[in-house]
């Protein structure tokens, strides 16, 4: 799995491709807790090219979800493919997650949504 992480205007993006799973997780979990510790508004987790995910993605996610709401920091996840996404929906975090189609909708709607503030 290859995780980067990138700035566009006032917003995080973590880049991720490959397989997200028990092994390769801890990467993501290291990129985007820095990222939503870093003070930035808004970070978003680019799931173009991510063509796995396990429990422990999922986890990792949600690990986000929960240091967003510490933060006040606006969280969302884009592009993903439908085995991620059938996944967010099994677990029904689909609900909780801000999702968009593609990154243009994503910069454009992530300023405005608020911050995740629990169930």
């Amino acid at each position: 799995m290859r995780v980067q992480v990138r700035s566009v205007d006032n917003v995080t993006i973590v880049d991720c491709a490959g397989e997200i799973d028990l092994y390769s997780s801890t990467r993501l979990r290291e990129a985007l807790l820095k990222a939503l510790r870093s003070g930035i508004p808004s970070v978003l987790v680019n799931m173009e090219e991510v063509t796995y995910i396990d429990s422990s993605g999922i986890a990792t996610l949600v690990e986000g979800l929960q240091l967003s709401q510490q933060t006040k920091t606006r969280l969302g996840l884009y592009g993903l493919r439908n085995n991620a996404r059938s996944v967010l929906e099994l677990a029904r975090l689909h609900k909780v997650f801000n999702i968009f189609q593609h990154e243009q909708e994503a910069l454009e709607k992530i300023p405005s949504t608020r911050p995740f503030e629990g169930p």
